[in-house]
């Protein structure tokens, strides 16, 4: 509501400022006979368009927290997950999944989704967190940011699905730690996604896809941890890098992505094509996705082998969805970084340093951040190693853009967190590009990294 709020004071502020000279291009003061016809024609055209630009952001965001795209076929159908969250004290198996234990894998509760007595008493401890029963009542309210759940006549769980919000939101945690109101956009470091779909009872889909027996795929989930996934898994089958580290790089954040060419960590297209690979390939929709890249069976052999390169399904219920989500996407600002979070004085003689010395701005173009244009760089060029790289069609690395960066210091700073903070960051490309930074220059251009 504060997108429509926003976008209606748009849309008054257009109505009420002229755009050009009055009707018959004479200056302001000069006698005339004004025709107002024209004018208002243009500003009822101008509402029309905004009301349905609104429209679409306000569709996009219901896409973007609530649509599964048809994956509950997939999650609770194939995976089972559903039993494990209901236990089998409601029909699943095992203990159900517990308000503390889906807390400690990362979900996060969507206050606005709850009654006023409900988030008193969850304020006040009087909530029973470690009863499944009080999870199914979460998810029958549609308060678990990302995941929704068919309630069964017998009072479990008939299905689960999952959204692009699982993922790509958090909460801003006023009413306790995990519970509080949606922060669409910003990465979810808490969220560990291979503990969570190492839940469900059979995996042997995921096994078979990747040539593997169950036990070997749950060692792999659980070698991500909080804040990763390996979107890449299901294409290539490495599931760990050379060094023996896990190939899961960190869930990167969905907002500040306006002006910038590619999205991905390592470039494989924009917002549009990322949505419907993960729409299909990775939360396993129903929809339609091509890629004749996947064909290549010697880089992408779990894809080629499992025809992703053209995926078709009837009924499509993925398409039709990508406009109004790519909009609502592309209008997620990055945050600003609160009140006493750097130092302001050092910050704004950090910002010389990012477009001098430091010769940052080469690359993080201001006010995007990244190279307007083609934003690719091969890793001999910033200095790392090329697994990653190596993973994608053009072997390169993405010019991440920089703003909102205080919402992803945990994890650990590039695609997988090799990074702990910023001045590991500034550290290595002094070293790389033998800059030279005083210490003084590298407080400043860290504090100015942290204003962004």
């Amino acid at each position: 509501m504060l997108l429509a709020a926003a976008g209606m004071l748009a849309v008054a502020a257009i109505a009420n400022t002229s755009a050009g000279p009055p009707a018959g291009g004479r200056e302001p003061g000069m006698s005339q006979s004004v025709d107002t016809s024209a004018s208002t024609d243009g500003t009822r055209h101008q509402r029309q368009e905004w009301g349905a630009a609104l429209a679409t952001l306000e569709r996009g965001r219901r896409i973007f927290r609530f649509d599964t795209f048809g994956d509950e076929a997939f999650w609770g159908g194939t995976l089972r997950l559903h039993e494990a969250i209901e236990g089998a004290r409601f029909g699943g198996v095992g203990p159900g999944l517990t308000p503390a234990a889906a807390l400690g894998v990362g979900l996060k509760v969507d206050a606005d989704a709850l009654s006023p007595a409900t988030l008193d008493a969850i304020r006040r401890g009087r909530v029973n967190l470690n009863d499944p029963a009080v999870t199914l009542a979460l998810l029958e309210a549609n308060a678990v940011v990302g995941v929704s759940a068919r309630r069964a006549r017998d009072g479990g769980l008939q299905s689960v699905g999952i959204q692009c919000a699982l993922c790509h939101s958090t909460v801003d945690n006023s009413v306790v730690p995990g519970v509080g109101r949606r922060l669409d956009g910003w990465p979810n470091r808490d969220l560990n996604v291979g503990a969570i779909i190492a839940l469900a009872p059979d995996l042997s889909a995921v096994a078979n896809l990747l040539q593997a027996d169950q036990q070997t795929v749950r060692t792999v989930l659980a070698s991500w941890g909080p804040g990763k996934f390996d979107a890449q898994l299901f294409l290539d089958g490495k599931a760990f890098r050379p060094d023996g580290k896990t190939a899961a790089t960190l869930l990167p954040a969905a907002f500040g992505l306006a002006g910038v060419n590619l999205h991905t960590y390592t470039g494989w297209g924009g917002v549009a094509h990322w949505n419907a690979f993960v729409a299909n390939l990775e939360m396993h929709g129903q929809g339609t996705f091509i890629d004749s890249r996947l064909n290549d069976a010697a880089r992408f052999p779990v894809a080629a082998r499992a025809g992703f390169a053209e995926v078709r399904n009837d009924p499509d219920l993925t398409t039709s969805k990508l406009p109004a989500l790519q909009f609502y996407q592309l209008s997620l600002a990055a945050p600003k970084p609160p009140r006493g979070s750097f130092d302001a004085a050092a910050a704004r003689a950090g910002k010389d340093v990012f477009n001098g010395a430091a010769r940052c701005a080469t690359c993080h173009v201001p006010p995007i951040f990244t190279e307007p244009g083609w934003n690719m760089h091969t890793a001999a060029e910033i200095g790392i190693d090329d697994f990653q790289s190596t993973r994608s069609p053009d072997e390169r690395y993405r010019t991440t853009p920089l703003g909102g960066l205080f919402t992803r210091q945990k994890g650990g700073f590039y695609h997988d967190g090799r990074f702990p903070d910023l001045r590991a960051v500034v550290d290595h490309y002094n070293s790389f590009f033998s800059l030279s930074l005083s210490e003084r220059q590298k407080r400043e251009l860290i504090e100015y990294l942290k204003s962004l």
